[in-house]
């Protein structure tokens, strides 16, 4: 059993000075933490961290200046004082006192220590992090940490209007990050393409897969309607940061003609689609009535998973001619686009990645977490405000990305696409296996 030393003194505040023979700078700043142990740990644990920090202060300026009250003819910089000054600490701004020194000519010497606490760009991320996980602004004091009494007096940067133009700044470095990413350093074989409506707006996002099977949000593009010159814009846009189609490049989009034809113009024949299988069977169902959705459904299932992809093909065409007659609006919709429904299946590729390519899911699922980030929105201001939340939401989702479902077999992805970028590789291969 541990005895406690009988010299431990246990002080107030007024008797601190000079307790146990510490110097009076250290008496006061145990005598400070020592007054707020009644508000719990967590205000303790800031006395003592806001004490360090005044000790980390004045150091600095001793070593610039020298000690205290020593006279030295060559010195460079004489103290100065004390100033008003505010930290970062628990998403707030809290007020300071902070020594100053003056060079011997007059000139202010930055603080490097108050600078580093003083930084704004940690409480600019606690807002926007506050913000995506859906704190309204009014809410943010409330559910800042308890730093005790003293610290609170003083603290800012609280109010909505605050909270909001930190949110507005920190979500501008979010677009324009998204926006302005290199892409050339990437091996990106697969681009996902969506379109989400959005304060009667449709926002186009782009979802990237490299060579190992990696994630990347890429691309985010405003328009009033998902049509071909909004979608070929963006997709420019992704070219001239890096995107190349040189070694083939497969683009999985949701069916919409305006996504197919923009993927056309722009990459020409080194692109392959895949329709979006899960929106083709959406399609079809809401062209029929209820007592018809199930059957219909299970036999496009059945259809679209065959490991013959020409056998699909078939059972697809001849659903499409079953459902002429009775629902002429459900068979149209089946055959518009039908052959880009098997072109994962036609380049070889099967299994778990299969499963991952033939649908958007990936970037629905993005645009699902972007979506939840600004469930708060009461009103939009603007096409630039839908970006600003949007992109800050991909990046959030980012955080969260993993390596895609079947990521081992994309090597096979990787030759398949080359292959149909370069065909006559391909039959120069074909010819020398043949002759050996």
């Amino acid at each position: 059993m541990k005895t406690v030393p009988s010299n431990v003194q246990i002080v107030a505040q007024d008797q601190a000075v000079g307790v146990g023979g510490l110097p009076e700078e250290v008496s006061l700043a145990l005598a400070d933490i020592a007054g707020v142990v009644g508000e719990g740990l967590l205000a303790m644990s800031v006395a003592a961290g806001m004490a360090v920090m005044q000790a980390m202060f004045e150091a600095e300026v001793t070593a610039v200046t020298g000690p205290k009250g020593r006279h030295n003819p060559e010195r460079v910089a004489v103290r100065h004082g004390t100033g008003k000054g505010s930290v970062t600490l628990g998403g707030r701004r809290v007020e300071v006192s902070r020594p100053r020194a003056r060079t011997v000519d007059g000139h202010e010497v930055p603080l490097d220590r108050y600078a580093q606490f003083a930084a704004d760009d940690l409480l600019g991320q606690v807002v926007l992090e506050r913000m995506l996980a859906g704190v309204a602004t009014r809410r943010h004091a409330r559910i800042a940490e308890p730093l005790g009494t003293d610290v609170l007096e003083g603290a800012r940067s609280t109010g909505r209007s605050a909270v909001s133009r930190r949110f507005v700044k920190e979500t501008e470095t979010a677009l324009a990050e998204l926006l302005s990413r290199d892409l050339s350093e990437q091996d990106i074989k697969v681009l996902m393409l969506d379109g989400e409506h959005m304060a009667g707006r449709c926002v186009i996002v782009a979802l990237a897969i490299t060579a190992d099977g990696r994630k990347l949000p890429v691309g985010l593009w405003d328009g009033a309607t998902e049509n071909k010159t909004v979608v070929r814009s963006m997709l420019a846009d992704l070219v001239s940061r890096g995107l190349s189609a040189e070694n083939g490049l497969l683009v999985v989009i949701d069916g919409a003609k305006a996504l197919r034809a923009a993927v056309n113009e722009v990459f020409a024949g080194l692109a392959v689609v895949q329709r979006c299988t899960l929106h083709k069977r959406r399609n079809v169902g809401d062209h029929l009535p209820d007592k018809e959705k199930a059957w219909v459904d299970a036999k496009l299932v059945k259809a679209f998973n065959h490991p013959d992809p020409e056998q699909g093909l078939r059972h697809a065409k001849h659903l499409a001619g079953l459902l002429d007659q009775p629902h002429p609006g459900a068979a149209n919709s089946l055959r518009e686009g039908l052959e880009e429904m098997f072109t994962v299946a036609r380049m070889g590729i099967d299994g778990r990645l299969a499963k991952t390519l033939v649908t958007s899911n990936p970037v629905e699922s993005m645009i699902s977490i972007a979506r939840t980030t600004n469930r708060n929105v009461t009103r939009w201001r603007d096409g630039h405000m839908v970006l600003r939340w949007t992109a800050a939401g991909m990046l959030n989702a980012e955080r969260s990305f993993r390596r895609i479902k079947g990521h081992k077999q994309m090597p096979q992805l990787v030759s398949a696409l080359h292959r149909h970028a370069h065909p006559e590789t391909a039959a120069a291969t074909d010819t020398v296996g043949a002759a050996a």
